[in-house]
């Protein structure tokens, strides 16, 4: 049995049901506020779920390369390992307000420290995420197929302002640190990294982000830390649609996305909400993102019961550069093909309330930032990465988004093989 706190305060028990299922039961003196999720409210009676863990709880689960560290760690001590027993592990520490710890515990996060400088200055090797892996990875409830652990900063880094590095409450996480293998997704933290300055250039909300000096890692400051060290409330839009993480690539976005945003996000955050939600549609399309999934989208909120709003940018990367014929996560009028100009100024006028100008300054401002950056990409790649070929195909990729999803036919935005002849010849 569970005991489940949010905002650091007791809020209920969690525990097994049945053969396969997980039964929550509110405290009796738990107010509105103690409210797990917006989909679950206090109530008297208890909030059952036939096969697993509700969403809300099944929602930070470790997957991918984190998940397997953990089942083998653990597994052979325990005989098994199901997902209550891997929320055990790890409910300590949480992306979001929720946070775990047995029944009869108090509530306690003692997250190692780590130096930032170390990981971003460390060459390239397996050492270093073998040790990240087994000293973190009991601090790391989050969700993922990509390899990462969550951190502490320690007092002494200066890769991030100090008011950022304050001592928490509970002691948690600062910092997601990510990485890449090469077998599967070579590249894909400095991939992640030239996203994420789009969508900064785009004027999107992100965390601050950095990639390593050899492009093994990207690390990114947690987006739900508030400066009295306490948390934001977060959930993603599996949660928001009651489906369990298995169903992240189910739906359409018209519904599972749009409208569930319409109705969990506070009616004055409209406004801004669905401008900035396109805007992110819109660049997913435009990079290849074929990964862009109900976990990728989310809310954050300041308290359960107030209003809630877009929550910031994360994990944005280009797919196609390793599945060439990769498509859309959901579908989109009942298709994930890439979708063209004129379905994406229908979805904007239609699931957006966007005007026509706002969707075409939409359009160039996203085939304008990625054009820009470009060519930072390409030199990075080029010059210091070791599988060069990902840059070529990632660039390819924008390109075609740009000129297929955005329409705008003449726009290129890869190198010829004169320039890069050319800059070769320079830089000797």
């Amino acid at each position: 049995m569970l005991r489940v706190w949010t905002d650091s305060q007791p809020a209920g028990l969690l525990d097994r049901h049945g053969p396969r299922g997980t039964t929550f039961v509110y405290d009796p003196k738990a107010g509105a506020q103690r409210a797990v999720s917006v989909t679950m409210p206090v109530r008297i009676a208890s909030w059952d779920t036939a096969h697993g863990l509700a969403p809300i709880f099944d929602m930070n689960l470790p997957e991918g390369a984190l998940r397997a560290h953990l089942m083998r760690t653990f597994a052979k001590a325990t005989g098994s390992f199901d997902d209550f027993d891997l929320l055990a592990v790890v409910g300590r520490t949480q992306i979001g307000r929720l946070r775990y710890s047995d029944a009869d515990a108090q509530l306690t996060e003692d997250v190692p420290f780590q130096s930032i400088d170390e990981i971003l200055r460390a060459r390239r090797g397996g050492e270093l995420l073998d040790y990240l892996l087994n000293t973190f990875a009991v601090h790391s409830g989050l969700s993922g197929i990509q390899p990462k652990v969550m951190i502490r900063a320690t007092d002494d880094d200066r890769s991030f302002p100090a008011k950022d590095r304050q001592s928490q409450s509970f002691r948690s996480a600062t910092h997601i640190v990510k990485f890449w293998e090469a077998a599967e997704f070579p590249e894909l933290a400095a991939n992640e990294y030239f996203c994420l300055a789009a969508a900064k250039s785009l004027k999107l909300p992100v965390s601050d982000f950095q990639l390593s000096d050899d492009g093994l890692a990207i690390v990114v400051k947690r987006f739900d830390a508030k400066a009295d060290g306490s948390y934001l409330g977060y959930e993603d839009f599996c949660v928001l649609n009651g489906l369990p993480t298995a169903n992240k690539y189910k739906g359409g976005y018209e519904t599972r996305l749009f409208r569930r945003a319409r109705e969990f996000i506070d009616v004055e955050q409209h406004g801004r909400a669905f401008a900035d939600l396109f805007k992110l549609f819109v660049l997913n399309c435009a990079i290849r993102n074929g990964d862009a999934h109900l976990k990728n989208f989310g809310i954050v909120y300041d308290d359960v019961t107030g209003p809630a709003r877009l929550a910031p940018v994360y994990d944005l990367v280009s797919t196609v550069p390793y599945l060439p014929r990769d498509a859309m996560a959901l579908t989109l009028n009942g298709s994930t093909n890439w979708p063209d100009p004129k379905a994406l100024t229908r979805l904007g006028q239609t699931r957006c309330d966007l005007s026509l100008p706002v969707i075409k300054a939409t359009f160039e401002e996203t085939a304008d930032v990625l054009s820009t950056i470009a060519p930072e990409a390409n030199r990075y790649f080029e010059e210091t990465a070791t599988h060069r070929e990902v840059g070529a195909r990632l660039l390819a990729a924008w390109e075609t988004g740009i000129r297929d999803s955005l329409g705008f036919t003449g726009r290129t935005i890869t190198p010829s093989p004169a320039s890069k002849t050319s800059t070769k010849s320079a830089d000797r």
